[in-house]
């Protein structure tokens, strides 16, 4: 489990290929404090770190991941956001997130407003009825409040240290996100309608 609570912004170092995708990430963590089978999430989906070395750790990636989130899109330096696995006793700051890719999301428009940017993102049609104003979502890993919403359409607004210190700052309209609806919401819909 994760918080949406970005702590390092990396880069794909290498990719390779052996039946799976091998990502190789450059990365600031202490990776001496990081255990092979750890989980971490890179840009909001939930990986599996098999290899690692000073300011680096690998993952391995099947051919369904790379075609339900963003990842078949990266090549060498595209930027990613990580963030380690929850433990017991962490602050929660962000909502909770699993890692779980529900879809990739379009950039639509990005504005300035204040010091801060306005973000529109399309989502797939049949994740429209899981975004709510005010509620949560996470996109590229990060946590994140809706602001209002208009069919497939919703809005947020990115304050300008997440704006640096996440992959916010390098998008722009056309660019994929990797999108989390919120568990809740996931799950109040199963209730309601049970035979979808």
């Amino acid at each position: 489990m994760f918080t949406g609570i970005i702590s390092d912004l990396g880069a794909v170092r290498e990719i390779t290929q052996a039946g799976d995708t091998r990502l190789t990430f450059s990365t600031a963590y202490e990776t001496e404090g990081v255990a092979i089978g750890a989980s971490i999430a890179c840009s909001g989906c939930c990986l599996t770190v098999i290899d690692k070395g000073p300011g680096w750790f690998a993952v391995q990636a099947s051919g369904e991941t790379l075609s339900k989130t963003t990842l078949g899109l990266w090549t060498v330096g595209s930027p990613v956001n990580f963030e380690r696995a929850l433990a017991v006793g962490d602050e929660l700051g962000g909502h909770i997130v699993s890692g779980h890719v529900d879809g990739v999301a379009e950039v639509l428009e990005v504005a300035p407003e204040g010091e801060s940017h306005r973000f529109r993102f399309r989502v797939p049609e049949d994740l429209k009825k899981f975004i709510a104003p005010k509620g949560s979502v996470a996109i590229d890993g990060v946590s994140l409040t809706v602001n209002e919403v208009e069919g497939a359409v919703f809005g947020v607004n990115i304050i300008p240290h997440t704006f640096q210190a996440t992959t916010f700052g390098r998008l722009a309209p056309g660019s994929r996100v990797n999108m989390e609806i919120d568990m809740l919401a996931r799950y109040v819909a199963r209730l309601l309608h049970p035979d979808d």
